[in-house]
């Protein structure tokens, strides 16, 4: 399968984003927050979206290295997301306030996607 982070995947629309925001649900799992939101329509992506709150990382170069990790552990995990089901709009939100290494943050993100995926599958059944 594909692992790469294609244009595609980007969460970029105001829409989108705003709606995420509005009526999303979210998922945490310490140092990271996940917001999802169902996409309406035909994608055949799951789009993403990083954020790292200026408020905790006052230098724009350690949040952009956050952003870097969290994009590269997602490419590497998102094999586990389920493809045969609805698309998401989903933006990981790093809530820790100190930098961890990419190993911590792969450890979080890894808890993070089975914890959304046993939340929709719950929500699914009912």
């Amino acid at each position: 399968m594909n692992q790469g982070y294609s244009k595609e995947e980007k969460l970029k629309s105001k829409i989108q984003i705003g709606q995420l925001f509005e009526e999303g649900r979210s998922v945490k799992s310490f140092p990271l927050k996940l917001m999802y939101h169902p996409i309406l329509g035909e994608e055949h992506y799951h789009k993403i979206g990083v954020s790292v709150p200026k408020r905790n990382f006052k230098l724009a170069v350690t949040r952009n290295r956050i952003k870097r990790l969290l994009r590269e552990n997602y490419r590497k995990q998102k094999n586990a997301l389920p493809i045969d089901t609805k698309k998401y709009s989903m933006m990981f939100i790093y809530t820790g306030r100190k930098e961890l290494k990419s190993s911590e943050i792969e450890v979080a993100m890894k808890k993070l996607i089975h914890k959304f995926i046993e939340t929709e599958l719950k929500a699914d059944a009912l």
